[in-house]
């Protein structure tokens, strides 16, 4: 395991000692804390924005789910560094690696300047939407600030990234932790008048995600300058065929992520949406709420996903199952442990964003809690061999299959369901829970199904290139 103080490549040489339980606990618990940072963000924005009323609460937890809707496409094209840069430590390629991080880099600038584009053009599709006036005014101030961060989002997850697959995942420990804390400060001083402030309401709430933002970018971005080859080596110069492959590889991988969420977005807007202020709000609280839940998941599946990567690079493909099934094993743990905690307390949870006697959206989101407890087991299966999939480079066929089943299955079927058929609170989370189960069916065969092995992510080594053998 890396120390958390590396920054430079040639440190990742050192390979994780112990069990492989101990080797991915070590390597998983500073992603767990990375991603529990970033949806804590979310959270603190969601429960200090709730004493302003439901249109506010409404318009910040949809707003910032729009947001990441927008984000996920260069961010998830960004989780495929991680590959690469865990098959080329594994391969022993290290004199390449740097390269990939400035590949990260372009992405973000691109995405940066990407998303100040489509601010102009926010008040004209939110009010498409068919939000209440108070709602509809709210999340376009809300986003408008929001997207102004893109690129320093896009940037901490290129960087952390880059770091995690070559084993060292605490520099994006502390840029997330370093986020947090700044956004949940900023929150409580920006949203209500404090410290002599007037309070902003929403807008403060955008503004502290803003500026804890480009705080984290700026950890990696000072670690990663910081991290130069003091012999001055470096790793050559950018190369045109290697930003092709992260661009083939990843942007289905991206693709996926934003395809996806965009169908997840139109059921959150014209679905949920279309049940009432009160089931909007409740629903996207289950969702803050299940988004810290669902992040200790997700880091495990991660830091198994660069295991895995190593191990495809050192040629060892036996390993790979049984790395995947004890990621699997911890991940869905976690979730069945999340899953009965719902069961037991959902009114508990709900009432900490239901200020001032949300009865409405205690009684709905209480319902939507209760049932999002069946669908832990699938969550935990689903992210655990997506990300084994995308350790190997299997991306387009995963893209393909989760964009059919989003936009031909599952926003289909919750149009007729709950907007033809009248189905309520219930039925939009059964809709919910049946697509989610088909995702971790569909996952678990396309990787039962071998044909990852075949896949080449990174060009073959030159027999002269340092590293090689």
């Amino acid at each position: 395991m890396l120390d958390s103080t590396t920054a430079h490549p040639s440190d990742a040489t050192r390979t994780p000692i112990g069990t492989p339980l101990r080797r991915l606990l070590a390597l998983s618990w500073p992603v767990v804390v990375a991603r529990a940072t970033q949806s804590v963000i979310g959270f603190s924005d969601a429960l200090m924005v709730s004493p302003l009323g439901e249109e506010s609460l409404a318009a910040v937890t949809t707003g910032a789910f729009n947001t990441f809707c927008l984000v996920i496409l260069p961010m998830g094209t960004c989780f495929i560094l991680q590959s690469f840069a865990a098959q080329l430590r594994g391969r022993g390629d290290l004199f390449a690696v740097r390269r990939y991080a400035w590949y990260g880099l372009i992405l973000a600038l691109v995405a940066g300047i990407s998303a100040g584009c489509v601010i102009p053009f926010l008040p004209f599709v939110v009010r498409r939407l068919g939000y209440a006036p108070g709602v509809e005014h709210a999340m376009v101030a809300y986003m408008s600030i929001r997207l102004l961060s893109v690129g320093a989002v896009v940037g901490t997850e290129a960087l952390g990234n880059w770091y995690g697959g070559l084993g060292n995942t605490r520099v994006h420990m502390i840029a997330g932790a370093t986020a947090m804390g700044i956004n949940v400060l900023g929150c409580y001083a920006l949203i209500q008048p404090r410290f002599g402030l007037p309070g902003f309401g929403v807008a403060g709430s955008g503004w502290a995600s803003v500026v804890a933002s480009y705080s984290g970018f700026a950890v990696v971005a000072v670690t990663f300058w910081r991290g130069r080859d003091p012999a001055g080596r470096g790793s050559g110069g950018l190369r045109m065929s290697e930003f092709a492959r992260v661009l083939r590889f990843g942007v289905p991988n991206g693709a996926n992520w934003f395809l996806e969420f965009g169908a997840f977005a139109l059921f959150v807007n014209l679905v949920a949406g279309h049940l009432g202020t009160s089931v909007l709000a409740a629903f996207n609280v289950v969702l803050q709420i299940n988004s810290v839940s669902f992040m200790p998941a997700w880091g495990v599946s991660t830091a198994g996903a660069i295991l895995v990567g190593e191990a495809i690079g050192r040629r060892a493909r036996n390993e790979v199952w049984p790395l995947v099934r004890l990621t699997g094993m911890v991940a869905v743990g976690w979730m069945v442990t999340v899953g009965m905690l719902y069961l037991i307390a959902p009114a508990t949870l709900i009432r900490l964003f239901a200020s001032h006697g949300s009865d409405r959206i205690v009684t709905a989101g209480t319902t939507m809690l209760t049932l999002a407890a069946v669908w832990q087991l699938f969550d935990g299966i689903g992210i655990t061999f997506s990300e084994a999939l995308r350790a190997a480079g299997d991306t387009s066929w995963p893209m393909a299959v989760r964009i059919t089943l989003a936009w031909g299955v599952f926003v289909p079927l919750a149009w007729v369901a709950v907007r033809w058929r009248g189905g309520g609170v219930t039925t939009l989370m059964l809709v919910l829970i049946l697509y989610i189960v088909l995702i971790a069916v569909v996952m678990a065969s396309r990787f039962a199904s071998g044909r990852w092995r075949r896949i080449e992510l990174i060009e073959p080594a030159p027999l002269d290139a340092p590293g090689s053998t």
